[in-house]
């Protein structure tokens, strides 16, 4: 597979098989994910993957956390301004259009928002943590370490799940694979074989035109 083939079609599944995912697989594709461009050769990525039975053990676990939970950052920022508060928005419609979910069917929304604690039914995943030292520039770095996996996942025949959900059940999270307090949760990858009969995976978001964001100095 082209790069260019695995970018077009990657995205965010939201409802998976539960075909197995094997670790060797998962660790090859993590090894290879590790050449991802690092400041300073700093590689602040720390991954705790989850799989077939640990998989199934976690949700357990998560499920019966009666402990608090900490939000480690705030997803979005608050008040967004345009178009940033408009793309979000439409996201959101388009997936629960799909979904045949009214906007006042607040219940069946929510219901669907929580699909994200159990991956999606995926049977693989892993958490993305950093160590708390680490700033932006590292944090950067993370997201160029996920998007490698998921590019080379694509390559595998594999498909994923970006969930920054998960940085609001870290306590839980830390608890399971037993992180050290210096790291911080920043998020869960779902991983694995998508339903291709799941109208939820039909979704692919919109992007905005190219002269609406890059600006080309240039006299041509």
């Amino acid at each position: 597979m082209k790069v260019s083939e695995a970018v077009r079609s990657r995205k965010s599944i939201r409802d998976f098989l539960n075909t197995p995912v094997d670790n060797a697989l998962l660790k090859s594709l993590l090894e290879k994910s590790s050449r991802s461009p690092s400041g300073g050769n700093l590689q602040p990525w720390k991954i705790f993957v989850l799989n077939k039975e640990t998989m199934k053990d976690f949700l357990i676990f998560e499920e019966g956390w009666v402990g608090d939970q900490v939000q480690e950052y705030e997803i979005y920022p608050p008040k967004l301004k345009e178009p940033y508060r408009t793309n979000r928005y439409q996201l959101g419609e388009q997936m629960y259009g799909l979904l045949d979910i009214p906007k006042d069917d607040k219940k069946a929304r929510l219901e669907q928002v929580m699909k994200n604690f159990n991956f999606f039914g995926a049977p693989a995943g892993f958490f993305c943590f950093v160590d708390r030292q680490m700033g932006p520039p590292q944090w950067s770095d993370l997201g160029m370490f996920l998007q490698t996996f998921m590019l080379l996942a694509r390559e595998a025949g594999l498909d994923t799940c970006a969930q920054e959900s998960w940085s609001i059940r870290s306590s839980s999270v830390s608890s399971f694979v037993d992180a050290g307090e210096e790291l911080m949760l920043f998020c869960g990858m779902a991983v694995g074989y998508k339903n291709p009969e799941s109208v939820i995976n039909e979704l692919c978001s919109e992007r905005q035109p190219l002269e609406e964001w890059a600006h080309f100095l240039t006299h041509e």
